[in-house]
């Protein structure tokens, strides 16, 4: 029986019927973009080690254990969302797999070892920290859309700290923090290998950037071709269709 608290549901992981997953309109619901990092992140298929930084209720890590078999960690601030992940690991029998630690990603030099994680994700808070009178009355949603708890250097910043020489960092942010994401991964000796846009449509501007470096590599970034969402008629595209699937 799964305890639900509040107006937490239990939704489908997407189409996987075999997958599930608690949710709360008020404290968190993944998004897209979640799906686009875990599709885009270079990972480890048969063994490994994978941190996700800001895991949320967990919901990279449900999506990279659909096709790695690689110990993963997830890191969350915040309580309630880290009970959300640590149920959500236990509802899907990956409770071995994945493990979840409560705690400040600016503060895990005591908790998880240094350059130890093969990959390390992170879909970090994106906007910079509001005005007193511009926080949401949520203080959940403040913290995971807001640069409250965490700066995205100190996202970067952890981000080098955990993965190991070669290892691989990806990241999801918006268009508009890309000179920033570059700077930061230079300064970090995290050098940025792989980015892609995606776009709501092929008319409208790029919304999401997806960007993967590796520690101390060579200079040398591919773009990847553009994804698009919808088509003209608000219908998913058959790249996004394929993405939802798996």
């Amino acid at each position: 029986m799964v305890e639900l608290f509040g107006d937490e549901r239990l939704d489908y992981l997407l189409y996987d019927e075999s997958m599930r997953i608690i949710q709360s309109p008020t404290v968190f619901s993944f998004s897209l973009d979640a799906v686009l990092l875990a599709h885009f992140a270079s990972i480890p298929i048969a063994r490994g080690s994978i941190l996700d930084l800001c895991t949320g209720n967990g919901v990279i890590p449900l999506f990279l254990a659909r096709k790695s078999k690689a110990h993963i960690t997830g890191v969350e601030i915040q309580e309630r969302l880290h009970g959300m992940a640590v149920r959500n690991a236990a509802i899907n029998g990956l409770d071995k797999q994945i493990e979840f630690i409560h705690g400040d990603l600016k503060n895990m030099q005591g908790v998880l070892s240094h350059s130890s994680f093969d990959v390390v994700t992170c879909n970090p808070p994106y906007f910079p920290t509001p005005k007193e009178t511009e926080h949401n009355l949520n203080e959940h949603l403040t913290i995971a859309r807001h640069e409250v708890m965490c700066t995205l250097e100190d996202v970067v910043k952890a981000c080098k700290l955990h993965v190991r020489p070669g290892g691989k960092v990806s990241i999801v942010h918006r268009p508009e923090r890309l000179v920033d994401i570059l700077e930061l991964f230079r300064k970090y000796k995290l050098e940025p290998k792989r980015m892609q846009l995606v776009y709501p449509k092929r008319n409208k501007e790029a919304n999401t950037l997806l960007i993967e470096g590796t520690r101390d590599g060579k200079p040398g970034l591919k773009v990847l071709p553009p994804l698009y969402i919808y088509e003209a008629d608000g219908s998913y595209t058959a790249e996004a269709e394929a993405l939802f699937n798996g």
